[in-house]
């Protein structure tokens, strides 16, 4: 080529495209970050501005912002510790036995079973319904199906009114456990064994109407 020839020149938008599918083919990208790596990074990036911002807000700057997140977990760690475990209020709104017809015997037999492997939950579940099957065995409650721990511990209260307050304890050791999100403990469980015990000892208190019904029936047997 002569020294006197003009120099090649390509026009500019030409010369970008070239360039573009260049850099766009892929040994120009091997070492290139993932699209998980790119969206942390961003993450991490927007996080930085977030806590910038709030430490410029803060008296004493990032050590300030600092101290009061020290503080507010510390204050949530008392809270945890002091209430437990959040769970939503206890509604017994499922049928307390299933489809499976058992015996009191049986019931207690399983919650005896549970107790000595430590499964406590289950344990108080068993006996509870343990303490009900026995009332329905014994006719002081009516073997109603879809009847709740609620339900029965109010309904034998007004036959057993001397224990109407542990039935009804009872009855929220139960739901606890079985719809909120409670532990139980052996404590819970021997305390329910207690009371169907002392219920097996008890006798019930006849009602005004159970009362007429065999002061009639007493009458009647005179004539």
């Amino acid at each position: 080529m002569s020294d006197d020839a003009p120099p090649l020149t390509t026009p500019r938008d030409p010369a970008r495209e070239a360039a573009e599918r260049e850099l766009a083919k892929r040994m120009y990208h091997e070492n290139d970050p993932s699209w998980f790596q790119r969206a942390l990074d961003a993450f991490w990036e927007w996080l930085g501005k977030i806590f910038s911002a709030a430490s410029s807000a803060t008296p004493g700057g990032a050590l300030g912002l600092v101290v009061i997140v020290l503080v507010v977990l510390a204050l949530l760690g008392a809270l945890w510790w002091r209430l437990g475990t959040p769970h939503r209020t206890p509604t017994s709104s499922a049928a307390l036995f299933d489809d499976r017809p058992r015996s009191a015997a049986d019931h207690r037999a399983a919650a005896e079973t549970h107790a000595a492997q430590g499964h406590w939950n289950q344990a108080v579940q068993e006996r509870m319904r343990a303490i009900v099957r026995s009332l329905e065995e014994r006719a002081l409650l009516d073997a109603r199906p879809g009847r709740t721990a609620d339900e029965a511990a109010s309904e034998a209260g007004r036959t057993l009114p001397t224990h109407a307050d542990r039935l009804r304890a009872a009855a929220r050791d139960f739901d606890d456990v079985t719809y909120g999100g409670r532990s139980a403990g052996e404590e819970t469980y021997r305390r329910l064994a207690a009371l169907d015990d002392d219920l097996e000892r008890t006798k019930p208190v006849l009602t005004s109407s159970a009362h007429s019904t065999a002061h009639s029936a007493r009458q009647g047997a005179g004539e």
